[in-house]
């Protein structure tokens, strides 16, 4: 993998750069739609690629490992075969699942054991398995088994919680190091900076995981509840010690204004299951302000869904239409606000990047995150 930075912004740290993978660049900054077990929900793959644009989806570990499992991953010859997406792929460790399910699981130095969400039945991640794991889903950015603190965290539980993080990173790196990928490209091991909201933690985390010098890195723990000022800290703490020549990463963020306050801080590359969750609740994100589509004032409103937008179906269907498929739980409501949704925040990050490139992303961003907060 090769990072090639492009273009930084004057009055803020924002940056716009290509990040070069076996299955094709990703050009930065960018937003990742979530495929959690093998599909972004209620989206297609042409969809994804000719109506969104992604350049990147994500898939989950913990998810792929429990269902379909790794022999039909492995029999199908990676991921990428198996859903049909040739575009690159990051998978997430599984360490957040793992943190989501506190009453099913025992944190161990050895690693976690935890219990299906599926059947009950009893497992272990290790950092060695869940590298095994990854190197069988076959995703091109492979992330590090890292425990995620929950908020709020007391200090002596995230400095041992941290320090284990980084035993474990060790861990993940000797076995990755001495495995070789299974279908004939490469894989690239991205560390997590942990720390809670302590400020010391996040810069001992961040400079622990420059030290291991990989191709990229990321910022895990944050948007787990903490207040919006308090993530941002820490995304300045750590984005000051990440090298530059890197890309950064900021996992699970967020809403558009926290994309693009992070942005400003110098992060590239983001997730979130914000876009499509929210859409099947009829919650719109367009470049006016939030809509919730379920509001009485949208039911004889026969204008597009956004006028303003390129995107096929946001033309072609109305919000009363929208909303009456919302509110009768229509599948092809939860499909249109879905495609709506995704097509919006990858439009929200082009623009960025276009801004940063030509040099008026400060002011842009400033104006852009009091429009985008307002609901309509």
């Amino acid at each position: 993998m090769k990072f090639t930075l492009q273009a930084q912004d004057t009055l803020s740290k924002a940056r716009a750069g290509v990040v070069e993978t076996a299955h094709g660049p990703i050009q930065t900054p960018i937003f990742m739609p979530v495929g959690t077990a093998g599909t972004v929900k209620a989206i297609h793959q042409h969809e994804l690629k000719n109506d969104i644009e992604a350049q990147i989806i994500l898939g989950n570990t913990y998810h792929l490992y429990l269902r379909p499992g790794l022999d039909v991953l492995n029999k199908a010859g990676g991921l990428h075969k198996f859903n049909g997406w040739d575009r690159p792929i990051l998978t997430d460790s599984g360490g957040y699942q793992v943190y989501s399910l506190t009453e099913v699981r025992k944190i161990k130095e050895e690693g976690v054991t935890f219990r299906s969400h599926i059947d009950g039945s009893k497992h272990l991640f290790t950092p060695e398995n869940v590298m095994d794991t990854q190197r069988i889903i076959g995703a091109d950015i492979i992330m590090a088994f890292d425990e995620c603190t929950p908020y709020p965290c007391d200090y002596g539980y995230a400095r041992r919680s941290l320090d284990m993080t980084h035993r474990w990173l060790k861990r993940c790196v000797d076995r990755f190091d001495s495995t070789d990928p299974l279908y004939g490209y490469d894989q690239t091991l991205f560390p997590i900076v942990q720390g809670s909201v302590y400020k010391d933690l996040r810069i001992k985390s961040a400079e622990t995981i420059a030290s291991f010098n990989r191709d990229g890195n990321a910022i895990g723990g944050l948007s787990v509840g903490e207040p919006a000022e308090e993530m941002y800290a820490m995304t300045e703490v750590v984005c000051d010690i990440l090298p530059q020549e890197k890309p950064r990463y900021l996992m699970g963020v967020g809403t558009p204004v926290n994309i693009l306050e992070n942005i400003a801080l110098g992060v590239d590359m983001f997730d979130c299951v914000m876009p499509t969750r929210n859409a099947r609740n009829g919650m719109l994100f367009t470049q006016n302000g939030i809509i919730n589509i379920k509001n009485e004032k949208w039911k004889d409103d026969f204008s597009p869904i956004e006028a303003e937008s390129d995107l096929h179906s946001d033309q072609f269907y109305s919000k009363a239409y929208l909303r009456h498929l919302i509110k009768s739980q229509e599948i092809l409501g939860a499909q249109i606000a879905s495609l709506h949704n995704l097509h919006f925040y990858l439009w929200l990050v082009n623009q960025a990047r276009e801004k940063i490139i030509a040099g008026t992303f400060y002011d842009w961003k400033n104006k852009m995150v009091k429009i985008l907060d307002q609901r309509l």
